[in-house]
């Protein structure tokens, strides 16, 4: 009997502390729990911002603009605009121009991408395949740089100009091949006196580096290039060492899923942590602003996706730096910033059951408190009950199959 009331106790003790809530006191046994570190003085890029695209969609209303770009209750935060460069000349470029203004209204910056070249300035005389005439290469680049001064005359200017949407990928609409020889005499060949817009290449469809590899190791294109951007389709993510020792930043210009069910959302997050803390990207975009499938509906109304990307773009602002985190989990992934006098952590929990963790900030005086802001199955950018910090730290009890962004008070 009495070996039956002494293994009673722990059990109850265990059971007490599996329910308790975050903003109770921790005992004892609790101090064990896993520890995330957030090393404030490992500082690794800097961040440009989170976006989308509008080329080839209808004008946004002015209540989507406000929804997507503003941040302040119900709105998303997003800090960059991808539109595109009509190859038909500058009397279809008031779609976007409306847009991005409305965006850099807003904040965000604005970055231009051609799917293909005047029809008139190709091997096939197509928008739609072929390859950039040779003789064509400095009418193509007046053209970029006309594009580049109705924006910036217009109020508009933009922050990145591309030269290419996937060039190393044929496709059966709008678009232009390139071998990457011919992408460096295009840069090597042309002055791109565009002020302060940076040129950005290749945006290769799957960031196959072999392409970019090939402009940055040419000395004379690499000066040039001020953003090496590509996609990530079917593979490409990892950090880019070539192009960040060269001082470029490194964007994620593209990327889809069509999926909304909670698990593919959860992926976007789980892909956005990645983009950031594992490929060292400045910039993350996806791809339509405005689809069932991003951020907001065709009605205008915020998607399980776009909450699940204002947990990182609402709160990791455009200048903040990446800090070193680490996860105790294999599958909780935690990256960490810091900015404008604030500390954020971001939690992915793709686990389906809940994690108490200790985040620790050694080494220096850390924020008071955090709050926390969810969105899961169930909640959408909730914002919880303010976390005390002591010894360095706060505890947490991670809920199942989430994304918690921590914001120091």
């Amino acid at each position: 009997m009495k070996k039956l009331l002494l293994l009673s106790v722990p059990i109850c003790l265990i059971i007490f502390s599996c329910n308790k809530k975050n903003d109770e006191t921790t005992t004892a046994e609790e101090q064990l729990a896993p520890v995330a570190k957030i090393d404030m003085n490992a500082v690794q890029q800097t961040i440009k911002g989170f976006g989308g695209a509008t080329v080839f969609r209808p004008d946004l209303t002015d209540a989507d603009v406000s929804t997507l770009f503003g941040n302040a209750s119900n709105q998303l935060g997003l800090s960059i605009l991808r539109i595109r460069v009509n190859p038909y000349g500058d009397t279809q470029w008031a779609t976007e121009l409306s847009n991005a203004k409305r965006a850099k209204a807003q904040g965000a910056l604005i970055m231009a991408t051609p799917w293909s070249p005047p029809a008139s300035m190709k091997t096939n005389n197509n928008t739609t395949g072929g390859r950039l005439s040779t003789s064509s290469y400095a009418d193509y680049a007046a053209y970029l740089k006309s594009f580049a001064d109705y924006m910036s005359t217009n109020g508009a200017g933009l922050y990145a100009l591309s030269i290419q949407n996937e060039p190393d990928f044929q496709v059966g609409y709008e678009s232009c091949d390139y071998y990457a020889q011919e992408m460096i005499n295009f840069i090597r060949n042309n002055t791109f006196d565009w002020g302060n817009t940076k040129l950005m290449a290749p945006e290769s469809f799957q960031f196959r580096l072999p392409f970019s590899d090939s402009i940055l190791n040419d000395a004379a294109a690499a000066a040039k290039v001020g953003i090496i951007g590509g996609h990530i389709y079917g593979g490409g993510l990892k950090k880019y060492d070539n192009a960040i020792s060269k001082g470029k930043e490194v964007w994620m210009t593209e990327h889809l899923d069509t999926l909304t069910t909670w698990t593919a959302v959860m992926a976007t997050a789980k892909e956005i942590h990645d983009c950031m803390a594992v490929a060292n990207y400045n910039a993350y975009l996806w791809w339509y602003v405005k689809r069932f499938y991003g951020p907001i509906d065709e009605g205008g109304q915020i998607t399980k996706r776009g909450y699940v990307m204002a947990q990182f773009s609402k709160y990791i602002r455009q200048g903040y730096q990446r800090i070193d985190a680490t996860s105790p989990f294999t599958d909780v992934y935690i990256s960490a910033y810091k900015g404008s006098g604030k500390v954020v952590i971001v939690a992915v929990n793709m686990a389906n059951t809940e994690k108490r963790i200790r985040m620790y900030l050694p080494g220096t005086a850390a924020p008071a408190s955090f709050t926390p802001h969810i969105t899961s199955a169930t909640k959408n950018l909730t914002s919880e009950t303010t976390v005390t910090v002591s010894d360095n730290g706060f505890f947490y009890n991670l809920p199942a199959s989430s994304v918690v962004t921590f914001v120091s008070n």
